[in-house]
């Protein structure tokens, strides 16, 4: 049923604003009159459902309310009305109001939350629906909210130890420019007539070179930022990118212990919600964010409907660890691979942690090496000739 939103004002002059559903434009003019409020502004939003989104945040946010209204036992239909009234200011309040009227409408909860899919991914979707036929919605939810949250934190995380590094590697970007463009062109002139030092001359040689060629040189890095843009979403650009990332010796671990963190978490939660283990692939295949990874889970579910292992399966690539192997196959042994799922992402999860530490640790202190380095060489290269008296007495 199409959602209209309208702005009106009640007998007592009060100035009002919310969404109201109904078949039709008129339908909808007609409930808001019997509601005795005067309408002056009415229009339609069914059509820009599928744009509304939640961000993680919000998703969190009201993963963790359901949960929470859940267990209190208030029923499915009442916890998400107690939502929508708590977000009628919100700018996303026709999703929470579209959520109440097709569940009161006796449409499926799994799949109301598919009209949205850049809300609900196809793991959440699953965990709902695996919740529904074993009327275990609360601990479905209550699991949502604690992968949503690990996703977060390990987005933070991410972002964290990457965030002073980048200042710092912006930093000494815009110093070497300046350097370069500017101080070093506003002292040629007192090189002028003076047989230069080879570093002083190589330096002024750059300098002129930036400056020439400056333009081009802008021209073709942002080119190269379109390019890959474009390029990113496409499958073997990001299958290609992915694998030459993990070939690189600081960040292999890192890319590859995050991707498998999201993997390992995804499919815990999957698998002890009742999720068939080829199903559980497929969904948690979505989560990875790595390219590589994901044409290698998309290749073992082709080769696991042949009978073949999960364990042995991940023994074919050179980049995954031999402890996955070895908890997958304790996994397929004892009948409890969630739980090997689990534990693997636990661990990953810890040394992911360690490893972040250690690039920050060493990536402060390297870029400002570097930039010291490229200082104190413009700098000497400046001094060389204002030292050298027979150049002086030449002059």
């Amino acid at each position: 049923m199409p959602l209209f939103q309208y702005r009106a004002i009640t007998p007592e002059g009060r100035s009002i604003k919310g969404t109201i559903d109904a078949d039709s434009l008129i339908q909808a003019k007609e409930r808001l009159r019997q509601e005795k409020v005067l309408v002056t502004s009415l229009q339609a939003i069914g059509a820009k459902r599928q744009p509304i989104a939640l961000n993680k945040t919000q998703l969190l946010g009201f993963t963790r309310e359901l949960t929470q209204l859940l267990k209190a036992g208030l029923p499915l239909y009442e916890s998400l009305c107690t939502i929508e009234e708590k977000q009628r200011r919100s700018k996303n309040h026709p999703l929470f109001i579209d959520l109440c009227d097709q569940l009161k409408g006796g449409a499926i909860f799994s799949s109301i939350l598919a009209r949205y899919p850049q809300t609900f991914d196809e793991v959440y979707l699953s965990m709902v629906r695996s919740a529904e036929h074993s009327g275990a919605l609360s601990e479905a939810f209550d699991q949502l909210t604690l992968l949503i949250s690990k996703q977060l934190k390990l987005k933070k995380q991410l972002t964290a130890s990457l965030a002073y590094p980048a200042f710092l590697g912006g930093f000494c970007l815009l110093v070497i420019f300046g350097l370069f463009f500017f101080v070093i062109p506003s002292m040629e002139q007192l090189f002028e007539g003076r047989k230069l030092h080879p570093l002083t001359a190589l330096i002024v040689s750059i300098s002129h070179w930036l400056k020439q060629e400056g333009l081009v040189l802008g021209a073709f890095s942002l080119l190269a930022i379109i390019s890959t843009i474009v390029l990113s979403k496409t499958e073997v650009f990001r299958r290609w990118s992915s694998q030459f990332l993990l070939s690189l010796p600081f960040l292999k671990n890192v890319i590859l212990h995050a991707a498998l963190v999201r993997f390992f978490r995804s499919m815990y939660m999957l698998l002890s919600g009742g999720v068939p283990l080829l199903e559980a692939l497929h969904f948690a295949q979505k989560t990875v964010q790595n390219g590589w990874l994901e044409a290698q889970i998309v290749y073992m579910q082709k080769q696991m409907v042949e009978g073949k292992k999960l364990s042995t399966l991940w023994g074919t690539s050179s980049f995954i660890p031999p402890l996955v192997i070895r908890m997958c196959a304790i996994g397929e042994e004892t009948g409890n691979m969630d739980f090997a799922m689990r534990n693997l992402a636990e661990i990953y999860e810890e040394e992911l942690d360690k490893e972040l530490l250690q690039i920050t640790t060493f990536l402060q202190p390297a870029i400002l090496l570097f930039l010291g380095a490229v200082v104190g060489l413009v700098v000497l290269s400046i001094l060389l000739p204002l030292t050298d008296v027979s150049s002086f007495l030449s002059s």
